[in-house]
């Protein structure tokens, strides 16, 4: 892991690259007791879905932006003043290594409004844990934490477009 200094006492909000489903697992030991931001669907796989619902997840439906905003903003800001981190990845869903896509502002909007920091995160999980496929390759996952900001609410979509910019330039450098 790289960057670890760069982390702020919690509770503050992760915006991190997505590829696979390790990060999902990693986090819950890398970073303070944390909440992911997910579609409401991963509830209901059996045996996955009950666990899930234990770490006090930020379900969305993705299919009403909106009410999926209204989601991240009411619960987000409860499960930071519960202390909890709030984990969300700004493109949506898993994206394999080389790609990238635009990032959401839900996360920095959270941010701002709680008035707690954003910690980009780099990595190059879907190098080894291919998405779509039970295989897993060998090697070391990279993890990079990049440095907080402190994002404000008339400045939203830069915050947003420099961690982009941070985390794509990091993931290409770790090789993700």
């Amino acid at each position: 892991m790289l960057g670890k200094e760069n982390l702020p006492e919690p509770p503050y909000v992760i915006y991190s690259k997505h590829q696979s489903a390790w990060e999902t697992i990693a986090f819950s030991c890398i970073f303070p007791p944390t909440s992911f931001v997910a579609k409401r669907e991963l509830l209901m796989i059996p045996c996955f879905g009950w666990g899930f619902a234990v770490m006090s997840p930020i379900t969305i439906d993705r299919g009403s932006p909106r009410k999926a905003l209204r989601a991240v903003l009411d619960q987000g800001k409860r499960r930071l003043d519960q202390g909890f981190c709030v984990c969300v990845y700004p493109e949506g869903s898993r994206i394999e290594p080389g790609r990238t896509a635009r990032f959401a502002a839900s996360g920095v909007q959270l941010a701002a409004e709680a008035g707690v920091p954003v910690v980009p995160v780099a990595l190059d999980s879907g190098r080894f844990w291919i998405n779509g496929s039970w295989r897993k390759q060998p090697g070391r996952i990279t993890v990079s934490i990049g440095k907080q900001q402190q994002p404000q609410r008339d400045r939203i979509r830069e915050t947003v477009d420099a961690l982009h910019e941070w985390i794509a330039a990091e993931t290409s450098a770790i090789g993700g």
